[in-house]
C-alpha cells in the first residue's frame, strides 16, 4: 500500500518524539543535566515540527473531506434537481376531474404544473417519504427478529437438561 511522503514523514516524528521523550524520561535530569537538557531542546524541537505537520495534515484531511462531501452530495441529488427543474411544468399524472377540492388540486399541482395535476416535485416527495417509511420498517423488522432470536438463545444459568429430568 503505497503511503505519501508526507504520512510516512509524520509516522517518523511520532516514532523520534516519543523515543526522544523515552530517553528523557530515563535520564536524571538532576544527574546528568546537560544530557537531560539536550534530550529536553531536541524533543521540543521534533514536538514543535511533529505538531506543525500535524495541523497541516489535519487541514488537508478537512479539505478532502469537504470535497468529498460536496461531490457525493452532487451525485446523489444532482441528477434529482435537474430532473425537477427540467419537468417542472410537466405532470407526472392527471387526477380525475372533481374528486378533490380546489385546494388540494392547487398543492399537488405545486409549483408550476397544470392545475388538476400531481408536479414532479410532489410526486418525488411522496416516493421519498414512501422510501423512507418502508426502510423505517424493514429496520423495526429486522430489529425485532434479532431481539426474538437473543431471547430464544438465552440459557438461565445453573441449569442443565440433566437436572430437570
Amino acid at each position: 500500500m503505497p503511503i505519501s511522503k508526507d504520512t510516512r514523514k509524520h509516522g517518523e516524528l511520532k516514532h523520534d518524539v516519543v523515543q526522544l521523550k523515552r530517553e528523557m524520561n530515563a535520564t536524571s535530569s538532576q544527574d546528568e543535566f546537560a544530557k537531560w537538557a539536550k534530550l529536553r531542546r531536541r524533543h521540543d524541537k521534533a514536538m514543535e515540527e511533529y505538531e506543525a505537520m500535524n495541523r497541516s495534515m489535519g487541514s488537508r484531511k478537512t479539505s478532502f473531506q469537504f470535497s468529498i462531501k460536496i461531490a457525493r452530495w452532487l451525485t446523489l441529488n444532482g441528477p434529482r434537481l435537474f430532473i425537477q427543474f427540467y419537468y417542472t411544468k410537466t405532470p407526472v399524472f392527471d387526477l380525475p376531474a372533481g374528486w378533490f377540492p380546489y385546494p388540494v388540486e392547487w398543492i399537488l399541482s405545486f409549483p408550476r404544473a397544470p392545475l388538476g395535476s400531481v408536479s414532479i416535485q410532489v410526486w418525488s416527495s411522496a416516493c421519498a417519504t414512501a422510501i423512507s417509511l418502508a426502510g423505517d420498517v424493514v429496520i423495526a423488522v429486522v430489529q425485532r427478529r434479532q431481539a426474538s432470536n437473543r431471547q430464544a438463545q438465552a440459557v438461565p444459568a445453573g441449569k442443565s437438561e440433566a437436572a430437570t429430568k
